[in-house]
């Protein structure tokens, strides 16, 4: 029997593990779309919910991977506008990269912030994306990638990827082709564990890749149809066709249910992810 642990933002959680090799901890960090909710000004009803499952940040997820006797790898994917606040709120003091789905401001604008972990680790955070949004990254935060190494400025180094699998520290990253209208944006799989946001089209063979997982993020916006997001059944159709036994909703807006009723409407199996969800998930082949 082995025991992995690892430390959560409020206690230090224990799991006894039989002929595990490892844990994948998945963290919901963001689920909200690019406004958050509640959205400034809004006195719709899920605005103004009282249910802390309704309050979302911009869409971002921690995913740390437990090895018996080794520290544990930490893996972000985006880093939007609340990326500082979801930092102290979680409890995260280190990252092995950061990887980026697509360019815009939702995903990227919080980059600044990652000066705090190179105070810590005294080196650069890693950042992974196709060549397209690191360019992006570099136009956006200017400043950072002059060649001088003033004191306080963030410092990054950016990894261009493709479609081909990759690893950050031991864990391999599969990234999917999906289409965010007519922007090229990327998904990840990592073992049992998918993630697909900001999407309004995917081919076959991309989707693919998502086949096997135990669970799948899908994001979705409005139960209407949207010029570049999949409607909540395109959403549910997405998620019956890669076949996870659990599939979680993200980039959630104000448009659709509050959360207590769009669980109630949803199929078995796929439910809404919320701010602070946590998933376990042992795995024994990667």
């Amino acid at each position: 029997m082995h025991e992995v642990k690892w430390r959560s933002a409020t206690n230090r959680m224990f799991f006894t593990l039989d002929c595990l090799s490892m844990v994948f901890k998945i963290t919901f960090l963001g689920t909200g779309t690019s406004t958050g909710i509640p959205l400034i000004g809004c006195t719709c009803r899920v605005c103004n919910s009282s249910n802390t499952k309704d309050k979302r940040l911009r869409s971002s997820v921690l995913v740390e991977v437990f090895k018996e006797n080794e520290a544990p790898a930490g893996i972000l994917i985006d880093a939007g506008p609340d990326f500082r606040q979801q930092m102290l709120t979680y409890g995260i003091t280190s990252l092995d990269g950061i990887l980026l789905t697509h360019e815009h401001r939702d995903h990227i604008a919080g980059l600044d912030d990652v000066r705090a972990f190179n105070f810590l680790s005294q080196k650069p955070v890693s950042v992974y994306a196709e060549q397209r949004v690191l360019n992006a990254v570099q136009k956006e935060f200017e400043y950072a990638f002059t060649g001088f190494h003033f004191p306080g400025l963030p410092r990054m180094v950016l990894h261009s990827i493709n479609l081909d699998p990759f690893s950050i520290n031991g864990i391999r990253i599969i990234p999917v082709r999906a289409m965010h209208g007519f922007l090229p944006i990327l998904g990840f799989r990592t073992g049992p564990f998918g993630y697909l946001t900001d999407v309004k089209d995917i081919e076959e063979k991309e989707l693919d890749k998502f086949r096997g997982v135990e669970v799948f993020v899908v994001s979705t916006v409005q139960k209407t149809p949207h010029r570049t997001h999949l409607s909540l059944s395109q959403a549910v159709d997405i998620a019956k066709r890669v076949g996870a036994s659990r599939t979680y909703l993200t980039h959630l807006s104000h448009c659709l249910d509050p959360h207590k009723e769009l669980v109630g409407i949803l199929p078995e199996g796929i439910l809404p992810a919320y701010d602070g969800l946590v998933i376990e998930l042992p795995f024994t082949d990667i």
